[in-house]
Parts: C-alpha cells; sequence; structure tokens
C-alpha cells in the first residue's frame, strides 16, 4: 500500500521565494552577551547594571533601538509590565515583556507575533543567585527574535509584527500570559504567534545529532473553544484542522518555498509531553500560536546547575549550540512572518451545503485586502489539501465533490499572491 507523502500541499505553481539570511556570528553574540549577564532568572536583581534580570532586558530594550535607527525608526520599543504572583513567584514579582513593533502599511490591526523567552533558571527553579546561563533556553529564542526583527524591518508590511522578549516562562508562562493579555487588551486580531524556546541545538541526550530538522508543536481541538464548538468541530471532523493547526501546515509550506534545508516536523499536540511554552496561554485566548523546538533534546544542558559530576558535564551553556542551526530556524520565522503579514487574514467562518447532494457549496465572508480565494479540499481519511480552485467570489460549487467524502477549507489571497492559513469549512453552529 502506498505511503502518504510527508509534506502538505503548497498551492498552485509554488515557486521558491527569496530566503532570508541569518548571520550564525551575530547570533552567537547575542547568545553570549545573554550568558553574560550570569543569570536572567525572573527573581534577580532588576536593577544591576550588570548582572540579573534587569540588566538583560535594558540591552534587549536597546538592541531594538539600535535596529529600529537602522531602519529610520520603524519599530516602536517599549515595555508591558504587570506585577504577578504565583506558586513559583510566592511575594509577587513585576513580569516585563519587551515589545518592538514593526507596524503594518495596510491593516496594522493585524497581528504576527514572534517571541522568545529572555529569562533563565539554575536546577533549582527558586535559585535567583547562583549562574543560570540560559544558552539554549531560551538565549537562542531571544536572540532569533532580535536577529528577526533585524531582517523583517527591512522593508515594511501589510500587517503589524511584534517581536517580544518575554519574562517569567521559567517561572510559569508569566510573560506569554502578559502578552496574551495586552494583545487582547489593544484589540488585535492575532493571525499568529510563533514562539520559539530552545531553537539553537542539535545534540541529543542519547549522542544523536539532529541538524536538518525543526519540531513545530500546535494544538488540533482548541483550548478557547466550549464545549458546543468542541462539539461542533467533532460533527465537522476538524480536529486537525484548527487555526493552530493550520499555521503549523503553513511553516511547513513557508519551509518549502523558501528552500529551507529544514523539515518541519508538525507534532500534532500543543508542546512537548508534559511541559510547556510561553504560546499556551495565546491559546487560552483564541490566538494561533505555535511553538518552535529543536529536533532532538539534552537534558544535561536544561535546567542544570554548571558542573562536572561523574565525569558528565551539566549546564547550559553556549559550547553546546549549534549556530548554523539556530540561524536556519531563524530563517524559516522570517519567512513564514513575512508571508503571513503581508497576506490578508484567512476567512472567519467558512461553511458547507451538499448534505444528500453529489455537489458540495463552499461559502465564507468576504475578507478586506483578498484579491482572491482558494478553496482547497482533500479527501476525508488525509491531512494534506490535494485540490484547490480560485476565485474571486465568496461562493463555489464544486461539482461532483461529495461533501460526506471531503474535507473543505479557505484561504485569502492578496495580489501579490501571499496566502494566508487555511480556514477549515464545516456545518454552520445551529
Amino acid at each position: 500500500m502506498p505511503t502518504e507523502p510527508r509534506v502538505e500541499y503548497l498551492g498552485p505553481a509554488a515557486s521558491p521565494r527569496p530566503t532570508a539570511i541569518a548571520s550564525p556570528a551575530r547570533l552567537r553574540a547575542d547568545v553570549e552577551k545573554l550568558v553574560s549577564f550570569g543569570t536572567r532568572h525572573t527573581l534577580s536583581s532588576a536593577t544591576d547594571p550588570v548582572r540579573g534580570i534587569g540588566a538583560a532586558r535594558k540591552w534587549g530594550f536597546e538592541e531594538f533601538e539600535r535596529i529600529s535607527a537602522a531602519c529610520g525608526g520603524c519599530l516602536e520599543v517599549t515595555t508591558v509590565k504587570r506585577r504577578m504572583t504565583g506558586p513559583r513567584i510566592p511575594d509577587g514579582v513585576e513580569i516585563v515583556d519587551v515589545l518592538a513593533t514593526l507596524r503594518g502599511t495596510g491593516d496594522p490591526n493585524q497581528v504576527v507575533l514572534i517571541t522568545g523567552h529572555i529569562d533563565s533558571r539554575a536546577s533549582d527553579v527558586m535559585d535567583a543567585a547562583s549562574d543560570a546561563p540560559g544558552a539554549n533556553d531560551d538565549g537562542s529564542g531571544t536572540a532569533l527574535v532580535i536577529e528577526a526583527a533585524r531582517l523583517l524591518s527591512k522593508r515594511r508590511h501589510h500587517g503589524t509584527i511584534v517581536f517580544g522578549l518575554l519574562t517569567g516562562e521559567e517561572q510559569g508562562l508569566f510573560g506569554g500570559r502578559l502578552i496574551a493579555e495586552h494583545a487582547k487588551e489593544q484589540g488585535w486580531n492575532v493571525v499568529a504567534m510563533l514562539n520559539n524556546d530552545i531553537v539553537g541545538g542539535t545534540h541529543g541526550q542519547n549522542g544523536s545529532i539532529v541538524d536538518d530538522r525543526v519540531r513545530v508543536f500546535s494544538e488540533g481541538i482548541r483550548d478557547a473553544e466550549d464545549l458546543t464548538a468542541q462539539k461542533v468541530r467533532r460533527q465537522n471532523g476538524g480536529e486537525d484542522d484548527g487555526p493552530s493547526r493550520a499555521l503549523a501546515k503553513a511553516a511547513i509550506r513557508a519551509a518549502h518555498l523558501s528552500r529551507s534545508p529544514l523539515e518541519v516536523l508538525a507534532v500534532r499536540r500543543p508542546d512537548r509531553f508534559g511541559r510547556g511554552g510561553d504560546h499556551l496561554p495565546a491559546l487560552e485566548y483564541g490566538f494561533p500560536a505555535i511553538r518552535f523546538s529543536v529536533g532532538v533534546e539534552d537534558y544535561d544542558h536544561q535546567h542544570q546547575d554548571v558542573r562536572v559530576e561523574n565525569g558528565i558535564k551539566y549546564g547550559d551553556t553556549v559550547d553546546e549550540m549549534d549556530f548554523a542551526y539556530l540561524a536556519r530556524v531563524t530563517n524559516l520565522n522570517v519567512a513564514l512572518a513575512g508571508e503571513l503579514s503581508d497576506a490578508p487574514p484567512p476567512p472567519a467562518t467558512v461553511t458547507l451545503e451538499g448534505a444528500v447532494s453529489s455537489d458540495t457549496t463552499v461559502r465564507w465572508m468576504p475578507v478586506a485586502g483578498a484579491d482572491h480565494y482558494r478553496v482547497y479540499w482533500r479527501r476525508a481519511d488525509r491531512q494534506i489539501w490535494s485540490d484547490h480552485r480560485d476565485t474571486k467570489a465568496t461562493e463555489l460549487v464544486l461539482k461532483d465533490v461529495i461533501v460526506d467524502d471531503n474535507f473543505f477549507g479557505v484561504a485569502s489571497v492578496a495580489a501579490n499572491g501571499e496566502e494566508s492559513i487555511v480556514a477549515f469549512g464545516g456545518q454552520a453552529p445551529r
């Protein structure tokens, strides 16, 4: 029996796009600078000029300002602050996210978030004094966000891109919650959150080396859906086609169109088994969000005091990283964010008709900024979109395509060909 291809459908006449070139040397320099702060524990000093979370955040803020100066002030660099408490911050602490906003020229309320957490930790999650270099976790994600800002700020985009250095991940995903709350308060239409956490290593715990693959984690059934909406999704068969899952599939497409040398392993769960990251609060608020993480992990170099014990080296240090690999993950983020920020948003709702019929009618509401729409379908026992048809209308009748045997979705397409994620079609809620 033939096996199904591993890649998702790329769309009609998909042509390779120029790949942004991230600098491994610059990424390394940024990670080394982050490590030089000694610890970036959320409970470490917010005022010491050379050591602790405060000094690290100040440096990140100033890096964004330097990038903004190079693009004529194109970035709005700000901080969002809120005092929060939790089991790992029992006395409360001010959580500060550093944000750089590249305002869209078409629809500035359409937002793509690119994030990484700037805080680090030692073996004891409450130890704010010991060195905690946090090179890969998550100096890699922080450096990626800064480098992505350098690359994407070279031109303006239809939608807005917000680059976020988040605090408090290790203490309970507080920075992720803060940016999600801020996005909700601002009324942003968040079309994607690309969270990068542990994206700079290629050595595994078992000695394996994986330098050609990045994992992308996404939810299926939506965290933000109530029971009624979940039942509708179940009835429609859309468990594999929620917005975040569609975003993960878009990452596969971006990897191919940008000629990325990385395979995207789209892991069909919200995060690593039994673990979590800053994109999870965004899912609670209903935003499409995915996590990028290395293809293989080395747990001797995560959440560990720097030491040698029984001949084994522990600690999250710079020498354990692969900066050529980190540059490739950065390039993929830039390709995906660039396409989504230049595309219109997907249709809000796609409905189907076709019960007891040989034909299927697909309908959707018009989308501002869409030049045309791409209607996708596939056999209902497959994950890959296999067929498509373009139209400028907001309704399409597919003759001799039986609704019971197929799944359907619609993407919005800009005049320049940039395409949104695919909105899944189903029976309208009753």
